[in-house]
This record gives structure tokens, C-alpha cells and sequence, in this order.
């Protein structure tokens, strides 16, 4: 079931905190101070939700515009990614990146620390320059886009 897009209230923050109550604490957890980080690091990103079938998915972009996100926090019942939309794009010398495919890649995250890393703050300073529209400094907001009604197990 698709359901209209969500701007941000008391009534998306407690739905996107529904979202995340799914999973198990650890991993609840790790996706709150994640995103807490990436908000704090991406103040005016859209923050653009998706609790699909197979993953739970914040998108970080300049606008509501999906084609335009440069990276998302990914969660399913084994932990939480970060997926750089360009990351086919991205120079990765240490290697932290994975996947193989012809756009993205992700890097599995234990915390928020993780994202402190310096290699981790390059890649995502690469790919904030690789979007195609500047990403706001401030006055970011969430926004639901979507929300499947069957979904794999989060726990």
C-alpha cells in the first residue's frame, strides 16, 4: 500500500519511530544514532522515508526528489548501511566501500562513530559533490514517501 507523502510534524516522527520499533533494540538502536548523526552532519538535508519490503530507507537529499538523494541510511534485521548513490563514482583507496554494482555502493556501520571516520567524512564530502543540486545548510525536514503494506521480517 502506497501512502501520500508525509511532511514533517509530531505525526511523521512518531510513524517514522513506529518504522523503526520493528526491529530489535540493538539494531533500533544503531539506526536512531545514525540518523541522528547524518541529521546533525546534513542539517538541511529532506530526510525521504521508505519502509519497503526488503529495507527500511532514509534518504538524504537536497529536495523530495529521489533521483536526487546522495546517500541513504539502510536498515534491515541484520544492521544498518550507509549507501552512497554514486558510490560506483566515488574514489575509495582504503577500500571501505562495498558492492559491485554500476551505481552504488554501502558501507556496513556498527554506530554513529563510524561516520566520524576520516575515510567515512570523504566519501561523504565526494559524494555531497557529486549531486547534482547543492545540498541546503539548513531548515531540513523528513517526509514519508512510502510505505509497503507486506515486508520482510526486521527482527
Amino acid at each position: 500500500m502506497k501512502v501520500p507523502p508525509a511532511r514533517q510534524s509530531a505525526g511523521v516522527d512518531k510513524q517514522v519511530g513506529a518504522f523503526i520499533d520493528k526491529f530489535d533494540a540493538t539494531v533500533a538502536r544503531q539506526i536512531r544514532s545514525i540518523r541522528k548523526a547524518l541529521r546533525r552532519r546534513l542539517p538541511g538535508a529532506i530526510e525521504m522515508v521508505y519502509d519497503n519490503y526488503n529495507f527500511f530507507v532514509i534518504g538524504y537529499g537536497p529536495n523530495e526528489r529521489a533521483s536526487e538523494a546522495v546517500l541513504s541510511l539502510v536498515a534491515q534485521a541484520k544492521g544498518v548501511s550507509v549507501c552512497f548513490i554514486q558510490g560506483a563514482r566515488l574514489s575509495d583507496p582504503l577500500g571501505v566501500l562495498s558492492g559491485s554494482g554500476k551505481q552504488t555502493r554501502f558501507l556496513r556501520l556498527e554506530n554513529a562513530k563510524s561516520l566520524a571516520q576520516a575515510e567515512v567524512e570523504a566519501l561523504i564530502q565526494a559524494a555531497l559533490e557529486l549531486g547534482k543540486t547543492p545540498m541546503p545548510g539548513t531548515n531540513g525536514y523528513t517526509v514519508v514517501k512510502s510505505v509497503s503494506a507486506k515486508q520482510r521480517p526486521r527482527r
